[in-house]
């Protein structure tokens, strides 16, 4: 029952009559020294926000997803959504308290960037590069090697005899094989950044630039697990590389 209604007959009657109990008028409900509470008495300072289990307010749409949910599958273009909920798709569950999620050990992005693939390439393997062609870039070269051959070189030329090439390439025993330099669009600007995925599949690399697919490279080397090492060199400057494995 509203604190109003319960109170409704005295104050229609109008003033409350005397108490001895009470010196002098007493204050609109003496239950309450210092006068009518906030609208809700269980929260000092008055109504809390909307929702109280989120101190500031509601939350966003989906609180599992931090700004939103996000549109499709930021691994790889074109794929279907990504499930957020255990086992299925859907809104997750909404996070509890707890601590937050460790960092990752920061990497050192400095080009010359090597990295190391410990178990090699292999079917699902995702890797990611962001970073900013330099303003005056002439190329850059993104390699993935065994201990001895280039399995993968993808070079970006910037002025091949005054033209923009998008070269792809392996090198076998200090040999190099027949290059593909057939591409409909040269994504790369100098001195815009950009995001590249390689996707490593059982037959082939499949490239994607600023989350359009742009390449397939077919395996020449075909044992996967001997291509253990990521190379980054020339005119960019890197702010992030990650290596992962998709479900």
């Amino acid at each position: 029952m509203d604190l109003a209604d319960a109170l409704g007959d005295n104050q229609s009657a109008g003033p409350w009559p005397s108490n001895p109990a009470w010196p002098g008028q007493p204050a609109p409900n003496p239950t309450w020294p210092g006068g009518q509470p906030a609208s809700n008495p269980a929260w000092p300072g008055g109504q809390p926000a909307s929702n109280p289990a989120w101190p500031g307010g509601q939350p966003a749409s989906n609180p599992a997803w931090p700004g939103g949910p996000s549109g499709g599958n930021s691994m790889w273009p074109g794929n279907p959504s990504q499930p957020s909920g255990p086992g299925g798709y859907g809104p997750g569950p909404a996070p509890g308290p707890g601590p937050a999620n460790p960092s990752k050990p920061q990497k050192k992005l400095v080009v010359p960037y090597d990295e190391l693939l410990p178990h090699g390439v292999y079917d699902k393997l995702l890797i990611t590069i962001t970073g900013t062609v330099k303003p005056n870039a002439d190329k850059f070269t993104v390699n993935l090697s065994t201990p001895k051959d280039v399995a993968f070189h993808f070079n970006p030329r910037f002025n091949d005899y005054g033209q923009k090439v998008l070269v792809r390439n392996t090198c076998v025993n200090n040999i190099w094989g027949k290059e593909e330099r057939e591409v409909q669009k040269f994504p790369f600007v100098p001195g815009q950044p950009f995001q590249m995925k390689i996707l490593c599949t059982n037959k082939e690399f499949r490239v994607a630039v600023n989350n359009s697919h742009l390449l397939a490279y077919q395996h020449r080397v075909k044992e996967l697990q001997s291509i253990n090492k990521l190379s980054i060199l020339y005119d960019v400057t890197l702010s992030g590389v990650e290596v992962e494995k998709l479900p």
